[in-house]
């Protein structure tokens, strides 16, 4: 597989994850283990949200990183997420994968195939990336004041418009692909306290907002 690529987006940085485990950012260092690689980062700088995975090079692990989807319980921990949105450059892991079609019946898609895994980061402190979050939970809260809820925040047609201008895909096969993107969210889930919360248990409370970074 090969892939050309050009110039990043001003307000986003994708890595390969193996260039980005050879020469980590500023403020990032990796441990080899036996079993692939550990990842450590600096948490005032950094709000990582990568789930552990397998890739070529081992399991990856990164050390302290909150996972794709975070959970809070109470008000201190939600004003304490939003205050690291808001301030930190985040960390996310996102695929491009090949879209795979059964050779029996071309209409239904099987799991696609990962081609190749990328580090994605924005700063939460630039000004528009800022104003979006600040706009988006704030709709969010005050659509669900008092309930649990769910929130995802998705880069998927920033991802597409950064790799339509960016990366050029070919498989072992010699076979230029577009990528379809996965995990291109990452998801806020809040849990009240109520009794009763029957917005939630019905799927009522949950909110998606795109994050665009140009």
């Amino acid at each position: 597989m090969t892939i050309n690529k050009a110039s990043n987006n001003s307000r986003m940085k994708v890595t390969e994850v193996e260039e980005f485990l050879r020469k980590p950012p500023a403020g990032f260092s990796v441990e080899a283990l036996t079993s692939g690689y550990r990842v450590h980062s600096d948490p005032e700088t950094s709000l990582v949200l990568i789930d552990d995975f397998d890739s070529c090079r081992g399991r990856i692990v990164f050390h302290k990183s909150l996972g794709r989807k975070v959970k809070m319980h109470n008000l201190w921990e939600y004003t304490s997420m939003r205050k690291s949105l808001l301030s930190k450059r985040i960390y996310l892991l996102m695929s491009a994968c090949e879209e795979n079609l059964s050779v029996a019946n071309k209409k239904a898609a099987t799991e696609p195939r990962v081609l190749k895994q990328f580090v994605v980061s924005f700063d939460g402190r630039d000004p528009f990336i800022k104003w979006q979050m600040e706009r988006g939970l704030d709709w969010t809260i005050s659509s669900v004041a008092g309930e649990s809820y769910r929130v995802d925040i998705d880069l998927t047609e920033v991802l597409e418009s950064w790799a339509a201008k960016n990366i050029i895909i070919i498989t072992d096969e010699q076979k230029k692909v577009q990528p379809v993107w996965r995990d291109t969210t990452f998801t806020l889930k809040y849990y009240s306290d109520a009794l009763f919360d029957f917005p939630h248990w019905f799927g009522f409370s949950k909110r998606t907002f795109n994050l665009r970074l140009t």
